[in-house]
C-alpha cells in the first residue's frame, strides 16, 4: 500500500497519492484498495504536477471515486472547507501552523501574505484569541472564497480580514502597521521581502520567511538572500529560529527562517 495525505474527516475525505515509479500500471487498483480499506475516503487523487503558476495550483487526476472533492477538514479544534483541486492546502503543515500560533502575543496585528484559505490565520486566532487583527491576502479567487467561508464558519470575522488581491498591491494599506508578517510561499517569497519589511511597524517586528532549501545545506542560500535584501533596505535583523518544515521534492525541503527585523 502506498502512503497518502488525507484531507477531510468523518463521512467524507479525499486521499492524495503520489504514485512511485514501477506502480503506474497498478494505480487504479491501489486507489480502489485505499477506498475499500477506508470507508470515509470518497475520492483518490493522484499528483500529476508540481505546484505552478501564480496561483500555486497542482494538477491532479481522479483515480477513483467522486469528482466532487470539496470536504470539511478538522485540525486543532477548527474546521476548514477546502477543495484540494482548486486551492493549496497541506494537512502535513498543521504542526508548523501551531508552532507559529503559539508565538503570537496578545494585541498583535498580523499580515499573512499568500494566505490561501485562511488556515494559518484561523490557527493563530484560535490559539491567541486576544490577537488584534489578522489580515490575509490571497490572489486565487477560489482561495479567497474558501477563506471568507472558513472565517465565518469558525466565528472569527471580528479578528480575521480575508482580502482577495495581489500581494504587490494589496499590502500597501498595511505599511507600518504590523507586528508580525508571515510569508508561506516557498518559491519566490524573496521577491516580496521588501514589501513585508515596509508593513512592519517603525520599531520593527517578526517575519516568518519560507523558502526551499537543498538537503545538503538547508539554510545558507536563503540567509544570503535575506542578508542582501535587508542590507539594501538598511535594516538590521536577528535570526530567531531556523526550521525544516516538510519534504518538497527529492533532496529538497520547505524551510522557515524566523527573523526579528528592526
Amino acid at each position: 500500500m502506498v502512503s497518502f495525505d488525507l484531507i477531510g474527516f468523518k463521512e467524507k475525505a479525499v486521499a492524495i497519492v503520489e504514485i512511485v515509479e514501477g506502480l503506474e500500471k497498478s494505480k487504479i487498483e491501489i486507489a480502489k484498495e485505499i477506498m475499500e480499506k477506508n470507508k470515509n475516503i470518497k475520492s483518490v487523487l493522484e499528483k500529476v504536477s508540481r505546484r505552478k503558476g501564480k496561483l500555486r495550483k497542482r494538477e491532479y487526476k481522479i483515480l477513483a471515486g467522486d469528482k466532487n472533492t470539496e470536504v470539511l477538514h478538522r485540525e486543532f479544534g477548527y474546521t476548514l472547507k477546502v477543495d484540494p483541486q482548486k486551492v493549496y492546502f497541506s494537512p502535513r503543515e498543521s504542526t508548523e501552523r501551531q508552532r507559529i500560533a503559539v508565538q503570537v502575543k496578545a494585541g498583535e496585528t498580523i499580515l499573512v501574505m499568500f494566505g490561501g484559505i485562511c488556515v494559518m490565520s484561523i490557527a493563530i486566532a484560535k490559539k491567541q484569541p486576544n490577537v488584534n487583527k489578522i489580515y490575509s491576502v490571497e490572489l486565487n479567487p477560489d482561495g479567497s472564497k474558501y477563506a471568507l467561508e472558513n472565517v465565518r464558519m469558525n466565528k472569527l470575522s471580528h479578528k480575521i480580514v480575508p482580502i482577495e488581491g495581489d500581494v504587490k498591491t494589496g499590502c500597501r494599506e498595511f505599511y507600518n502597521k504590523c507586528d508580525r508578517i508571515l510569508m508561506p510561499l516557498p518559491l519566490g517569497a524573496e521577491k516580496f521581502l521588501d514589501i513585508a519589511v515596509k508593513c512592519l511597524k517603525s520599531e520593527g517586528g517578526i517575519i516568518h520567511f519560507y523558502t526551499i532549501g537543498k538537503e545538503e545545506d538547508l539554510f545558507s542560500a536563503a540567509l544570503e538572500t535575506i542578508g542582501k535584501k535587508l542590507k539594501r533596505l538598511k535594516k538590521t535583523y536577528t535570526v530567531i529560529n531556523k526550521r525544516k518544515v516538510l519534504a518538497y521534492s527529492p533532496r529538497q525541503w520547505k524551510v522557515c527562517i524566523d527573523l526579528m527585523v528592526k
